[in-house]
């Protein structure tokens, strides 16, 4: 299976990007992701949706995942 947006050209991600509503900041999944700008990712879900809980819940300041700017 191939990537249509790869293909295309297309600048985006593969990872699945998780929005924080505590403080604001989002992280990736995929480990180069070097942009966290929702228009890059085709997932986009809520840390709050995350099997487990989140770590922003319970440590503040301490990423789950990667942080991206």
């Amino acid at each position: 299976m191939e990537c249509a947006s790869c293909d295309a050209a297309i600048d985006h991600c593969h990872g699945t990007l998780v929005v924080h509503p505590e403080g604001g900041f989002a992280e990736c999944t995929d480990p180069g992701c070097v942009d966290g700008d929702r228009l890059r990712h085709g997932l986009i879900v809520d840390c709050q949706t995350l099997g487990g809980g989140c770590a922003c819940a319970t440590a503040p300041g301490k990423p789950l995942l990667r942080q991206v700017s």
